[in-house]
């Protein structure tokens, strides 16, 4: 039978041209429908195996060969959660039916719910698979342009030393030391969370991000300052695998009730977990630490990542801008200049 009932929804079979045998949910339970959604299928795959011409392929076909292709991706299981919310409006096309007007009506829907930016992180990843699809995979011929609302530029957050003094007092005892120990290294939440024993070197006052843990896929050497070491000694013998625990497991997530009420307590609002790591930066760069130094002990994958903080350096440019007193007027000069601006 060409086209069969699974339940209320029809499914079409059929062998191609070329041998293989074809069988998909036609995604309707109107029967009439299923039957033509069988002739074309059926009819594309006598065009493929006689003419030429290329298949078409369904936006699900390519959201599953981007997942298989790029799971080495640190931020892999974000892609699944998009492309989950992504199926509900592109699943049923072909790739080459998603027009400029199906995905500015898709962008639209996503700001309405959630924001621009999240809307724009939902698009981008609809351009790098189309881009994908036509570049790499050579499924599709062209792509439509797809355009990112645009995003106000948003200040780097963090917290004055007074301040992360007050919201680790606030913490329970197993979160105060995960944020004191992210004040101390800058390491990125989920490092921190799953850090292990065997990445540790407390003689050596030395840790490890391996490659596959890091989001720039590169190892990050930690060195460990005192503080930092006075918060790693506190949990030895607690786990025989990870450094900090909750009731015996990793703390896989930060941002709990607890944690937002400590920053109620504390006075602090706007404020994220990931801030944490923003602190660290803003204070190595006021204290000194230069921007190429910051972002190999941030492990950051390149130099305009930390241009972010290079505002927060400007103490350290007095010395610059005096290399220039002088040299256009002497001494008398300006104080004579001096005294007629006062004059007047």
């Amino acid at each position: 039978m060409a086209i069969y009932r699974r339940g209320t929804t029809w499914w079409v079979r059929f062998t191609a041209p070329n041998g293989q045998r074809i069988r998909r949910s036609a995604g309707t339970e109107d029967k009439q429908k299923a039957q033509e959604y069988h002739d074309r299928l059926k009819a594309e795959q006598w065009r493929v195996y006689q003419l030429g011409e290329k298949p078409r392929r369904t936006w699900q076909e390519a959201a599953v060969r981007w997942l298989r292709d790029r799971d080495y991706k640190a931020d892999h299981l974000r892609d699944k959660a998009k492309l989950r919310w992504l199926d509900r409006h592109l699943g049923g096309l072909y790739l080459d039916e998603i027009s400029r007007d199906v995905i500015d009506r898709l962008a639209d829907t996503k700001k309405c719910e959630s924001s621009p930016s999240t809307a724009n992180r939902h698009l981008a990843l609809i351009r790098a698979i189309l881009r994908a699809a036509r570049d790499d995979w050579e499924w599709i011929d062209k792509i439509p342009r797809i355009r990112l609302y645009p995003e106000p530029k948003k200040r780097v957050r963090w917290i004055t030393q007074d301040e992360a003094r007050q919201l680790l007092v606030q913490l329970p005892t197993h979160l105060a030391d995960m944020a004191e120990f992210t004040l101390a290294t800058g390491l990125r939440q989920r490092n921190v969370s799953y850090l292990r024993w065997d990445q540790v070197s407390l003689e050596r006052r030395m840790a490890w991000i391996h490659a596959d843990q890091a989001k720039s896929r590169k190892a990050i050497a930690v060195p460990l300052n005192a503080d930092a070491l006075r918060i790693i000694q506190r949990w030895q013998g607690k786990h025989p695998d990870y450094v900090f625990v909750y009731q015996g497991h990793p703390v896989d997530r930060t941002s709990t009730k607890a944690w937002y009420a400590a920053l109620e307590r504390a006075g602090i609002s706007d404020f994220r977990w990931h801030d944490l790591r923003h602190t660290w930066a803003s204070w190595h760069v006021q204290q000194g630490t230069s921007l190429q130094e910051l972002m190999e002990l941030g492990g950051w994958a390149s130099f305009e990542m930390v241009l972010r903080y290079a505002h927060l350096s400007g103490e350290r440019l007095r010395g610059a801008v005096n290399r220039l007193e002088g040299t256009i007027l002497t001494q008398s000069e300006s104080e004579q200049h001096l005294k007629l601006v006062v004059t007047n």
